[in-house]
């Protein structure tokens, strides 16, 4: 089994021009830096609260077909295809008529099961047989929760503070803030 992203989202879910003005910083000097702690707080608020932001695809790869796929990435938004090698070895792509979507319990997984009336078809016995490849996070920056980029903000903002502490441990006391996060855990 394996899981991996096959297209990287375009955006961020806060923009350097929000960020700059949550900082108070009017110059460009510094743009490059606001970047990088940009997208190591977006990193952070979706393992912290496991669930991508923006949208991306993502690939999974199994040796067989499970009874139902787990879609770990969330909130899924569309099935691009599910691939398998067929008991000949020729690779198949299953008709999208022939599977289903379970989206709808937003504190847990997505999961991919064959249709009403139908069963997943035989594949071949060896490794990687089945591929399903998704698409999952938020449409755009606006449609991630404004709790989740209000907490981003202040990640960046813990990091501007505290980046050139010479010879001190550096802490975020954002304990308080991570609160934020908890209404948009992925808890499955």
């Amino acid at each position: 089994m394996s899981l991996q992203r096959t297209i990287a989202p375009t955006a961020q879910p806060v923009t350097l021009a929000e960020a700059k003005t949550h900082l108070k910083v009017d110059q460009a000097d510094e743009d490059t830096l606001i970047t990088m702690m940009i997208a190591a707080a977006t990193q952070a608020a979706e393992h912290a609260i496991g669930r991508v932001l923006m949208a991306q695809t993502w690939k999974l790869t199994l040796d067989a077909f499970p009874e139902a796929f787990e879609l770990t990435k969330v909130p899924v938004n569309s099935v691009t295809s599910v691939q398998y090698t067929d008991t000949t070895g020729t690779l198949q792509t299953l008709a999208s008529n022939l599977y289903t979507l379970d989206n709808a319990d937003d504190t847990g997984y997505a999961y991919l099961l064959p249709a009403y009336s139908t069963e997943w078809p035989d594949s071949r016995e060896q490794a990687n047989a089945v591929a399903v490849t998704y698409s999952a996070g938020y449409a755009n920056a606006a449609a991630v929760p404004e709790l989740v980029r209000f907490w981003i903000l202040l990640q960046v903002g813990a990091m501007y503070a505290n980046r050139q502490l010479e010879g001190k441990t550096q802490t975020y006391p954002l304990g308080f803030a991570d609160r934020l996060l908890d209404r948009y855990k992925v808890w499955g």
